[in-house]
């Protein structure tokens, strides 16, 4: 059977929010880092849809504003966080350095991109002020840059 990293983490014991190295690929020189940034603790809490969705968006544009080299920001299926995939090495307190600075943007912001039938595949499920409560949430409580001890 394959081995699926996420799948082999503890959810029970993980202390969210926070940012961690999950896994990284080397193919000759190119180097690909994945990153879990939790926002909320697993198996008790979880994003609503609208709020992931919209939450997606925001952090797809504006992290790339604080990041060299995202490929791509995805939702994860249990809806308490984001998973990050970046061309070459970064620091977890870079990631968490940048992702509060957006996370303070969002709390703030009027503004979702990429709204409109013709830019997203469910336009009709979006939150900004969902979006905008969780982050919040996730800034009072602080981003810890270890999963399994509230270090900030």
């Amino acid at each position: 059977m394959a081995r699926v990293e996420s799948f082999e983490l503890d959810h029970n014991t993980v202390k969210a929010p926070y940012v961690r190295l999950a896994g990284t690929e080397k193919n000759g020189e190119a180097l690909i880092e994945k990153y879990d940034l939790r926002f909320l603790q697993p198996n008790e809490d979880e994003l609503p849809t609208a709020a992931v969705h919209t939450l997606e968006h925001l952090l797809a544009v504006n992290l790339r504003d604080h990041l060299e080299g995202i490929i791509d920001i995805s939702p994860m299926g249990c809806r308490t966080g984001f998973y990050m995939i970046m061309w070459n090495e970064h620091s977890p307190k870079e990631i968490r350095d940048a992702l509060v600075n957006v996370l303070n943007f969002i709390a703030e912001t009027d503004f979702v991109p990429a709204v409109s039938a013709k830019e997203c595949g469910n336009y009709k499920d979006h939150s900004l002020f969902s979006a905008q409560e969780y982050a919040k949430i996730v800034l009072a409580k602080g981003i810890s840059l270890d999963p399994f001890e509230r270090v900030l």
